[in-house]
Formats: structure tokens, C-alpha cells, sequence
């Protein structure tokens, strides 16, 4: 994220070259192989522009998956083989049966048992050999379980974060890369207030737990706390744009939401905060209130976490130790400890429960930039990594994790829905996942060429007791999305 509007673009764009690189490999059919002559020496002298380390792990992958398939293969021919051999010993043995005058009840009982076992046999056996492969392909959850409700369109960049207010009104704030804050109507989906307060792309928004209040990140290296005041217009009917059975389709840029699109002129503007959190030197990449909402923490790219007294605008603590630039910062929602996440794979654990001192906990288990660390209710943390893995801990002993969830891509700023204690992991690929406190996968949210996220997905944020819409999610396709998630038959599923 940027520190000014000129190298907003430059960033961003290195990040979503990094991110969305993926490798083009040629599929050869080895019949093809064959018919050429062509060896696999050949094969792998071919000009290719990865290394010849990399080449050569991709050729040994592969050809241990066309080992495993061609096993499968032959022990399908096998079984098939059986099954002949059994319909011939039955066909014999209904001729001798005949003989014996016995009824046709008691063959077809006979010859029932004898193809359920042999069918018992193939279900397990390609269950045990494929499981791995299929479980990657497990089928988008149906309509009724989790259906897109609204689309919250109106930014001109990407949005880095979502967030839900925790006081009446209930309202969702997103954070975008086009140096704005914008409020939203959750039912209606039109924008209701604007802040444009900063000079650089805004990178997080919370709400104050119990006053009309917000707390915004910057690229600016500041954070700003601004007052709002919105009236709810009235809800609309909620269009069907559910359509969960598509299959998945690649999207142009030009399918994106418009990117002159503007707030509606009578939305109000807010352009000045009450209080700016100004001591950091880089960009200000989160923050979050602590419990009672007197006091903010703020995470920057200087290696650095900061506490502040709101009122007076007064930093009371440094919290000093990353080696890299922070990535996310979080607070508990009952206890005055805060969570810090960085590039330099490790995640932080501070904790101000006693005045006179504050202590610090370290944590590695992830192998690449912890993208977001984040307390559920209890002792747990949950973090998440561009190595593409989620960890769920215990405060109690964190020596190692009590779940980890291993995916398909990277992973941004995941969120709990603390009741039901379901992850919400947004991906760089434009998935977002639901799983369990277990690691058991739940959900993918549907996404197809007329719905869902067309671009990497930045952040989620959960409302679990909103009538309308509670799951949210944002992107850098310009847009937040509400979602609907069926709880109960969710976890019904499992």
C-alpha cells in the first residue's frame, strides 16, 4: 500500500504482479510423445524460461501423478476383470441352482452380497487413492446455504479492507486505495457518507465500539479518527442475483464494476478528523481500538506498532521487535491485549493488562508474510499467510497450532464469526473459503462471470446477527459484496 497517490499505483501493481503470476505448463500427451520420438531428455532441454531446478520438480510431480493415475488405471482393469469372472461364476452357479430347485429369492440374495462387497471394494479403494486429488474439487455450496445479496459499488480503486459498524446504525465501512472512506447502507446498498480526509490510500476501518466514530488507516503515515452521523434510508426488495449452480468463468477487466462510478452527489462529505494520529514513518498499514474504545493501536511498515491515547492524541507506547514491515494489527474484544502480524513471518502478542508493564510474546509457524493475526472469543488466535496455510492457536500453548488449514493461494485479512466460530479466509485467486475452528472446510461462496469477486479479495468481515447480509468481503475489483451464509445448514453439511 502507498504512502502518497504517485507511488499508489507503482505498489500496487508489484504486489498484484507478484500475487497473481501463476506458471504456464504445457500438457503433452505421452501418445503424442510417442508418435514424435521424442525422449524425455529432449522433452526437458526444451527452451523454458523457469529454472532447471524448478523444471525438473514439475516434470518428477508429474510424472508421479501419471504413476499414481496409471496404478488406477490398471487396477480399474483388474476389478473390471473380476466383476466378469463374477458374473460368469454366477451365470454357472443360477444354472446349478436351477438344478437344485432352489427359489430365485435365495440367488439374488446370493448374488446381491457377492457384487455389494465387490462394489464396497471399488468405493474404497478409489476413495483411498483419490481422496487427496478430489478433495480440491469439492463442488461450490449450494444456493440456499450461501447466496450473494448485495454489491457495494462506488470506489474508484480497490478496496483493502471492510469493516461493520457495532452500534445502531449498523452500517458497513470500506477502505479503498482511492485515498477515501466510504459508508454504506447495508440493506439498500448506497453509500451514505464519504471521508476524505487523507492523501493517500486508506488501508483499514474500524468502528468504535460503542459511539459513532472511525478509525482509518493511511498510506499517509497517519491514522484518523472522524465522527459520523447517517440516517438509514429504507430498504429496497433484495434481488435474486444468486446463481451458485454456474460453473466458474474467467473475467475480463472490462466485466468489472465501472471505474468512474461516484457516490451519489447528495452523499454527505466528510473531509476533516477530529483527531490525527501522527509519530510514524512509514505507511500505516491497520489499526484497531482497544477494549472501551479510549485507546487505538496502529501498525506501519517502519517495523513499528503504536498505542495512543485517543483523546489527548498522545502515543504511550512503541511496541518495537518485527523485523520486517507490519502487515495487520488486531485487539482482543474483551481483554487489553493487541495481535501484530508482519513480513517477517512471524506474528506478535502484546499485552497490556497490567499498567505498569506490557509483555510480548513471539510466535513462527508460518513460512512467508503473515498477512493477518486475529482473536476470536476464548484463547484463541487465528493467522493467516501468503504460504497459503491458516494456523489456529491456543493462548495457553503456542508452541505449535492446534489446526492448520492448507489452501490454494495466498491469504489476506481473515476474519471469525466469533459465535459460530467459522474463518473467513478472502484469497489472492478471488475465492474466499469458510472453514471451521478445526480445519474442516465448509464452504466456497460461489463466484461465476455474473457474481462474485473479479479480482484478488482483501479482507472480510463478519455481522452475524444482521437480518440482510452477514458475511462481507471487498476487493480490488472496486467492490464490496454481502453475503448471505445460511449457518445452520452450513454447519449442518459438515
Amino acid at each position: 500500500m502507498p504512502t502518497e497517490s504517485g507511488s499508489c499505483s507503482a505498489a500496487r501493481q508489484a504486489k498484484q504482479k507478484r500475487k497473481s503470476h501463476s506458471l504456464s505448463i504445457r500438457r503433452t500427451n505421452s501418445s503424442e510423445q510417442e508418435r514424435t520420438g521424442l525422449p524425455r531428455e529432449m522433452l526437458e532441454g526444451q527452451d523454458s524460461k523457469l529454472p532447471s531446478s524448478v523444471r525438473s520438480t514439475l516434470l518428477e510431480l508429474f510424472g508421479q501423478i501419471e504413476r499414481e493415475f496409471e496404478n488406477l488405471y490398471i487396477e480399474n482393469l483388474e476389478l473390471r476383470r473380476e466383476i466378469e469372472t463374477l458374473n460368469e461364476r454366477l451365470a454357472a452357479e443360477g444354472q446349478a441352482v436351477d438344478g437344485a430347485e432352489l427359489s430365485k429369492g435365495q440367488l439374488k440374495t446370493k448374488a446381491g452380497h457377492s457384487t455389494s462387497q465387490l462394489s464396497q471394494k471399488l468405493k474404497t479403494t478409489y476413495k483411498a487413492s483419490t481422496s487427496k486429488i478430489v478433495s480440491s474439487f469439492k463442488t461450490t455450496t449450494s444456493r440456499a446455504v450461501c447466496q450473494l445479496v448485495r454489491e457495494y459499488i462506488g470506489h474508484r480503486d480497490g478496496i483493502w479492507d471492510v469493516s461493520v459498524a457495532r452500534t445502531q446504525p449498523v452500517v458497513l465501512g470500506t477502505a479503498s486505495a482511492d485515498h477515501t472512506a466510504l459508508l454504506w447502507s447495508i440493506e439498500t446498498g448506497r453509500s451514505l457518507a464519504r471521508y476524505t480526509g487523507h492523501v493517500g490510500s486508506v488501508n483499514s476501518v474500524k468502528f468504535h465500539p460503542s459511539e459513532q466514530l472511525a478509525l482509518t488507516a493511511s498510506g499517509d503515515q497517519t491514522a484518523h479518527v472522524w465522527r459520523y452521523a447517517v440516517q438509514l434510508p429504507t430498504p429496497q426488495p433484495v434481488a435474486d442475483t444468486s446463481l451458485c449452480g454456474e460453473d466458474e468463468v474467467e473475467c475480463s477487466d472490462k466485466d468489472e464494476p465501472d471505474a468512474d462510478a461516484d457516490p451519489p452527489s447528495d452523499c454527505p462529505t466528510i473531509r476533516a478528523p477530529l483527531t490525527s494520529l501522527k509519530s510514524h514513518q512509514g505507511v500505516v498499514i491497520a489499526a484497531d481500538w482497544l477494549v472501551g474504545g479510549k485507546q487505538a493501536v496502529t501498525a506501519s511498515w517502519d517495523r513499528t506498532a503504536n498505542l495512543y491515547d485517543v483523546e489527548a492524541s498522545e502515543l504511550v507506547h512503541s511496541l518495537t521487535g518485527h523485523d520486517q514491515e507490519l502487515t495487520h494489527c488486531c485487539t482482543h474484544p474483551t481483554q487489553r491485549l493487541v495481535v501484530t502480524s508482519s513480513r517477517d513471518t512471524t506474528f506478535r502478542l502484546w499485552d497490556f493488562r497490567d499498567p505498569s508493564i506490557h509483555s510480548v510474546n513471539v510466535f513462527q509457524g508460518h513460512t512467508d508474510t503473515v498477512t493477518s493475526a486475529v482473536f476470536t472469543v476464548g484463547d484463541n488466535v487465528v493467522s493467516g499467510s501468503d504460504d497459503r496455510t491458516v494456523k489456529v492457536w491456543d493462548l495457553k500453548n503456542m508452541r505449535s497450532p492446534i489446526a492448520t488449514i492448507r489452501t490454494d493461494s495466498a491469504i489476506n485479512r481473515i476474519n471469525v464469526c466469533v459465535g459460530q466460530k467459522i474463518i473467513a479466509l478472502p484469497h489472492d485467486n478471488r475465492q474466499v473459503r469458510l472453514f471451521d475452528m478445526s480445519g474442516v472446510r465448509l464452504a466456497r461462496l460461489p463466484r461465476s462471470s455474473r457474481q462474485g469477486h473479479r479480482r484478488m479479495v482483501c479482507g472480510s468481515a463478519w455481522s452475524e446477527d444482521h437480518p440482510v447480509c452477514n458475511l462481507f468481503t471487498c476487493g480490488f475489483d472496486r467492490q464490496a459484496i454481502g453475503w448471505s451464509i445460511n449457518i445452520p445448514a452450513l454447519l449442518q453439511e459438515k
